[in-house]
């Protein structure tokens, strides 16, 4: 999930539903209002309020009016689904968030297991030792997650649980034995594996050997992690996605250092050794190679026979120019060239974003003619996280303050969320968070026109709060503007669908409150809330009015396209 960037916000409790009749004509914006009413005397109708009247029944007291008004106006919006029959609706995890047991049978010490034990890099001096120790409670999160109605779970592999040296040392045949467990799990349940094999944790053995990402060795390791991977999962698991936000992974690890292996120069952050000028580049050239690698060992070795899909997934910020000028509008190309670009491009087209390298020039590492055929539609669907939009103002011939995206090596713009005074949309509780459904069809309207509609996971959506000491667990459960959140964004992602855009499925972040990299236990995603000392699971609002919605559109008629 996304960074914190800014200061807490305070916490705000709107009303959850918006008034019936949007102002704008469905062409120009995409809100929660816009349905058609159901006959008032549908068995349907009456079926599903009595559900949901039950389901509100069974809540904690609500500290905001939520009615059976509220109730009957959501379940009056149409019910025709434009999500194909096989969509994917699922939740989100990862392995350092999720698994714990970080020294438990054979696993090796990870990058950020280093990481977070180092003093000062955690907001709040914790770490995912226990996390909320999905390694023996997944049998329990797979009940949740039934209960829910979700179909699909999206989880990645622990390098280091498998390969605790890479290529270096032995497989380690209980970490195998232990996604064979979970992956049988989860299909015995009817919940379909979507597997990622690094969500930024990595064997702290490759970093210390040869510099992980900074060296061209890194391919072969992962082409044999991907290998091991493939060939042990491969026959049940049909998602693959190579890396998680690997554009973040790279930006925080060498540009300004707050995550592993913290390097950086001095203007950007607080770090030992780097060059924020360069590595982020070397890094990022190595993980699309490595890419590339897996790919290549997928389609030769084991598509054909094991008939899945394998992807990238990439943070996905929609951006919009700050004004109408021409400047404002290179910019915005500019921001998305050196965002989401920078990864899709190489990979879908086998060359660079030409915005980058106008900038760059020599800085930015070329491909070879033999790695531009491997990366030539190197993947067979997108990956995307969203959780939030910017104005894009140029940098490049106007002044700006110093901030992200103002240098040179981040493409001279500069991303900010108001505009005279008025904020782009609702401020969350995290402050780079705010709410910005038309974002959501914007964007992949972006890339549905750029990828020439390339099948499409949004793989990452959600709304994070504060995990306030002021707060009850009931404030928790009583997620409110987490509802609001995802009943907008989902509409949206509706609308695209219904212009034409290839979108396979949607995955929630979170399923659980998690530890949230740098900024540890203070922020809570999840639809399920979790005690961090007794480690209990809990569905929260969001969580109850999710499987509504599955149960409305996923299992719905689906409407002419």
């Amino acid at each position: 999930t996304h960074q914190n960037r800014t200061n807490k916000q305070r916490r705000q409790k709107p009303n959850l539903f918006l008034p019936e009749k949007s102002k704008h004509p469905p062409s120009t914006t995409v809100t929660k209002s816009r349905r058609r009413t159901m006959g008032a005397s549908s068995p349907f109708l009456l079926l599903l309020l009595m559900t949901m009247t039950a389901v509100f029944a069974l809540l904690p007291s609500p500290s905001v009016s939520f009615s059976l008004k509220s109730a009957k106006s959501f379940l009056r919006r149409s019910s025709d689904s434009p999500f194909r029959d096989d969509f994917l609706f699922g939740t989100a995890a990862s392995s350092y968030q999720f698994e714990g047991a970080y020294l438990s049978d054979g696993k090796g010490i990870s990058n950020w297991d280093v990481h977070s034990h180092t003093p000062g890099k955690i907001v709040d001096g914790s770490n995912g030792d226990v996390a909320v120790d999905s390694y023996h409670l997944y049998q329990e999160d797979i009940k949740l997650m039934k209960s829910l109605g979700v179909n699909s779970y999206r989880f990645s592999i622990s390098w280091a649980r498998i390969l605790p040296k890479g290529r270096f040392g032995e497989i380690n045949q209980a970490g195998i034995a232990y996604y064979n467990e979970l992956i049988d799990a989860l299909v015995l349940k009817g919940v379909e594996p979507f597997v990622t094999l690094c969500h930024f944790d990595m064997p702290q053995e490759l970093e210390e050997r040869y510099g992980s990402w900074l060296s061209p060795e890194i391919q072969e390791d992962f082409g044999y992690y991907a290998d091991v991977c493939f060939k042990y999962f491969g026959d049940r698991v049909k998602y693959w996605s190579t890396f998680n936000e690997p554009n973040f992974q790279v930006s925080f690890g060498y540009r300004d250092g707050t995550f592993p292996p913290s390097r950086c120069s001095g203007q950007f952050g607080n770090c030992t050794a780097g060059d924020s000028e360069t590595e982020p580049f070397i890094a990022a050239h190595n993980i699309i190679l490595s890419h590339a690698a897996a790919v290549d060992v997928y389609r030769t070795k084991y598509q054909k026979a094991q008939k899945g899909m394998i992807g990238i997934v990439l943070h996905c910020a929609w951006f919009e120019p700050f004004s109408d000028s021409e400047a404002d509008k290179l910019a915005t190309d500019r921001a998305n060239a050196f965002y989401a670009n920078w990864f899709f491009d190489p990979i879908v087209f086998g060359r660079y974003p030409e915005e980058m390298a106008q900038i760059l020039g020599s800085t930015l590492p070329e491909f070879s003619s033999k790695d531009m055929a491997k990366l030539k539609q190197g993947l067979d669907f997108l990956g995307i996280n969203h959780y939030t939009s910017y104005y894009v103002k140029d940098c490049m011939y106007s002044a700006c303050e110093p901030g992200l995206g103002t240098t040179r090596s981040e493409g001279f713009f500069q991303q900010i969320q108001e505009r005279n005074g008025f904020p782009m949309g609702k401020r969350g509780d995290l402050g780079w968070q705010y709410v910005y459904p038309q974002g959501m069809e914007k964007m992949v309207t972006y890339f549905k026109d750029r990828y020439n509609n390339v099948p499409m996971i949004i793989t990452e959506n959600g709304y994070g709060e504060m995990n306030s000491p002021m707060l009850t667990t009931g404030d928790f459960l009583n997620d409110v503007r987490r509802v609001e959140y995802m009943s907008g964004y989902l509409e949206s992602l509706m609308a695209a669908i219904r212009k034409g855009a290839d979108v396979r499925g949607y995955y929630a972040w979170s399923l659980l409150d998690n530890f949230e990299w740098t900024n540890g236990y203070t922020q809570r995603f999840g639809i399920c809330h979790v005690d961090y000392v007794t480690l209990k699971r809990t569905p929260k609002l969001s969580a109850k009015w999710f499987k509504g919605f599955i149960d409305k559109y996923g299992n719905a008629p689906k409407a002419l396209m």
